[in-house]
């Protein structure tokens, strides 16, 4: 797997600080290879490094950041809180990026993190956490793409179990997922390691 450049010291202290967040999730999961249990928006920002190395590893820091702190304090905001419908949930998903963009904005600022980031950097992260100018600006697009491999790789499998989520759902989610990304996207999605389960979906849902 491809690395990322390294982070200047006061980008590393961003990105530290951002971890710091992630570490207060209620929300547990098993730590990889079986470690100890973590909690879940941290293990999700590390899959999302992980998969940013892979489809961009010349990535600026700012979409470094903006990728480590995707769903920065999503608890906060729970999906139950908004109706279970299409409507409800693409309310629910403006509702939590503004507030993501705002909070990491805010954390950004921290006096702590020296030199201080530019503001207009600042700036660029919360705009790449909005998913701002999606068609037109290539690093959203890459934060798309990367949110996308990490869905596929970290979350399918469970998500694919829920009662409530028939096959034929699984399929519409998979082909909306897909036309989210892009092609260099879809060529990483399609070298994945993925459960038989996930392949057969998938090929159903490019074969329609």
């Amino acid at each position: 797997m491809a690395t990322l450049q390294a982070l200047p010291e006061n980008y590393a202290a961003g990105l530290r600080l951002i971890d710091e967040a992630h570490a207060t999730d209620p929300r547990t999961t098993a730590g990889q290879g079986g470690s100890d249990p973590m909690a879940y928006e941290l293990h999700y920002a590390q899959k999302m490094t992980k998969w940013l190395a892979a489809r961009c590893p010349d990535a600026s820091p700012t979409l470094q950041l903006a990728c480590r702190a995707q769903h920065f304090k999503r608890w906060e905001i729970p999906r139950s809180s908004y109706p279970m419908t299409r409507p409800g949930y693409l309310t629910w998903r403006t509702k939590q990026k503004a507030q993501a963009a705002q909070q990491v904005a805010e954390l950004l600022q921290s006096p702590s993190i020296t030199p201080a980031l530019a503001t207009e950097d600042v700036e660029r992260v919360a705009a790449l956490i909005r998913k701002e100018n999606l068609k037109n600006d290539e690093e959203t697009q890459v934060l798309e793409d990367t949110a996308c491999l990490v869905f596929l790789d970290d979350q399918f499998d469970d998500f694919e179990k829920r009662d409530e989520i028939d096959e034929e759902k699984m399929i519409g989610i998979l082909r909306k997922t897909w036309g989210k990304m892009s092609p260099k996207g879809q060529e990483l999605a399609l070298g994945m390691q993925l459960s038989d389960r996930a392949k057969s979906l998938i090929g159903k849902a490019l074969a329609g």
